[in-house]
């Protein structure tokens, strides 16, 4: 025996959309998971309720349901979605199905909504839109879409491996965000790379402090505490 155990790192607001889709299952509800198919989040929701469980993509999609005015039906929704794509999805549901229940409190990440809020009030004053982040990650990819929504250029990256001076000429202002998931460092590698290709001057912009903190998982707390 190694000795070793295993630690469930899983983010708080992932494990509340798991819990809800059992909670909703065990009440005998049809479960309609808005969300990405093939998606990390949405592969685990639906493996805690795999028989309870319909995922929606679109708007068209829910055209094509049907269901039954007796049926008990809930929503619960990809925690890193776009907000305007959630709750176009949302309100399509309410008007197909206005019987349907929807979770205490939003499903969608705070840091999430406030990233997408930041890229469109900051964009307006940036010339090139960055943002650090998986090609896979949903958030991220709704990042640079917002970018591009202002007539920004923007651009994915996972690193500086894949950044490109000639992205940058004739650039005045980059704004430089992060999907959910993006180390600090990664960030940090970025800012550091601008800086010294050109010489760049570092600003932060704050459209919305987060004050949420999430203790660290039980057993790596009982090992910080036996080791002090």
């Amino acid at each position: 025996r190694l000795g070793l155990f295993a630690i469930d790192a899983t983010c708080p607001l992932v494990t509340k959309v798991h819990l809800e889709a059992i909670k909703y299952a065990k009440g005998g509800y049809t479960i309609l998971l808005i969300g990405h198919e093939g998606h990390d989040e949405v592969i685990g929701t639906l493996g805690e309720a795999p028989e309870a469980i319909v995922l929606v993509e679109d708007e068209q999609q829910v055209d094509r349901l049907d269901f039954l005015p007796d049926t008990k039906l809930a929503y619960l929704t990809q925690t890193t979605l776009s907000v305007d794509d959630a709750n176009r999805i949302i309100r399509r549901l309410r008007a197909r199905f206005p019987w349907i229940e929807s979770p205490p409190k939003d499903d969608i990440c705070y840091a999430t909504q406030n990233r997408q809020e930041a890229v469109r009030l900051l964009s307006e004053q940036a010339d090139v839109v960055l943002v650090l982040g998986s090609q896979n990650s949903s958030n991220s990819q709704r990042l640079r879409e917002l970018g591009a929504e202002q007539g920004k250029r923007a651009y994915l990256i996972d690193g500086i491996e894949d950044l490109r001076a000639e992205w940058f000429h004739s650039a005045d202002r980059i704004l430089v965000t992060a999907g959910a998931s993006a180390p600090e460092s990664v960030v940090q590698a970025t800012i550091d790379w601008l800086v010294d290709k050109f010489d760049a001057t570092l600003r932060e912009e704050t459209v919305r402090k987060e004050e949420v903190h999430f203790p660290l998982p039980k057993p790596l707390r009982e090992i910080f505490k036996a080791k002090s």
